[in-house]
């Protein structure tokens, strides 16, 4: 069962925010490994490797959220946490992030699986064993579509989402919110900047007309990047990215966690049915959160990094068993969750 989580604060902006600038960092005995993968002419992306010091038990794909990087504080304190518990780490840096943009002529997208499979080709190809993904936020939508486009795989062990947007439209229309102001101007301060800049390298791709009068991610989407990558409009690219139309097809074990209290994920996207029909998913929702802002009360502080780990390590005892692969990891009553 999961441990109880007792939120540090309960109100969700401040866990939020204080989640985003918590100190966090890797020890310098797990040092990185930059790794660069090929995806096409004009793209490469770049992956910060960790190896625990003896073989890896399994090795773990991060995938970090909206206009972060490889070295966000949640991506830093989960490898932490996995290394001293012998897996191998993988913090991605996604398309024109953590200082690559001179590697990627294209920027990311919610739903761009591509890298993210490249990666984990790589990593079976150099027979490191099990491979788990495990997303946050917008990295989560990456991950879930993944799982389900890809179905029934040996490719990937198992994998976790975190305050995911599985609902594209309706998370964006959400992030207007007047309560959500600062982290929309954030949000859209970050990426008509990272586009003013691509501008230099590629002006073909990355027209700045009009982009000052963007007010909104919707606006910014509907003008960027739904015609950057062929989408159209934002309304479609919303509709054809989104992961909820994916969890259907999930057939390995898969763990998403939320808060109820998300200021930016609304609870009700997670209503949708496979939830309850789709026995490879696993649903860990806690009272309270904020998003990506598990940060709990005690010694344990970073209570997400924990819950994930016991949920893989459970994946790869059921394997180790003799059992074979199973596509549910336990029953959804042993990771049912609560609050002191």
């Amino acid at each position: 069962m999961a441990p109880p989580f007792r939120p540090l604060v309960r109100n969700p902006h401040i866990l939020t925010i204080a989640g985003n600038f918590w100190r966090r960092a890797i020890d310098p005995q797990f040092p990185a490994t930059r790794r660069h993968y090929r995806i096409d002419s004009s793209t490469t992306i770049v992956a910060l490797e960790h190896q625990p010091h003896s073989g890896a038990r399994a090795q773990l794909v991060l995938l970090h959220g909206l206009e972060g990087s490889a070295d966000s504080g949640y991506m830093n304190s989960l490898s932490q946490a996995a290394l001293l518990r012998g897996f191998g780490v993988h913090r991605v840096n996604s398309r024109t992030c953590g200082g690559t943009e001179d590697l990627c002529e294209t920027m990311y997208h919610s739903g761009l699986t591509s890298d993210t499979r490249a990666i984990l080709e790589d990593i079976r190809e150099r027979h490191f064993g099990p491979a788990f993904v495990m997303g946050f936020s917008l990295g989560g939508n990456v991950a879930l579509k993944l799982a389900g486009e890809l179905g029934e795989t040996d490719l990937v062990a198992g994998f976790c989402a975190v305050s995911t947007p599985i609902d594209l439209a309706t998370c964006v229309r959400s992030l207007e919110k007047r309560s959500n102001i600062l982290y929309s101007k954030r949000f859209l301060r970050a990426l008509c900047n990272r586009i003013r800049r691509k501008r230099r390298s590629a002006p073909h791709l990355y027209p700045t007309s009009g982009l000052g009068n963007v007010k909104t991610v919707w606006e910014f989407d509907d003008l960027v990047t739904a015609p950057l990558f062929g989408f159209g409009t934002a309304a479609n690219y919303y509709a054809t990215q989104s992961s909820m139309h994916y969890l259907d097809g999930i057939r390995v074990p898969t763990l998403v966690l939320c808060s109820k209290d998300d200021p930016l994920v609304p609870f009700s996207v997670y209503s949708h049915p496979a939830f309850d029909t789709n026995p490879a998913l696993t649903l860990i929702a806690t009272e309270h959160g904020g998003h990506l802002g598990f940060l709990a009360r005690g010694p344990s502080r970073f209570w997400l990094d924990q819950v994930a780990l016991d949920w893989m390590e459970s994946c790869l005892g059921s394997e180790i068993s003799g059992k074979g692969k199973q596509k549910i990891p336990f029953e959804r009553k042993e990771f049912a969750i609560r609050e002191r």
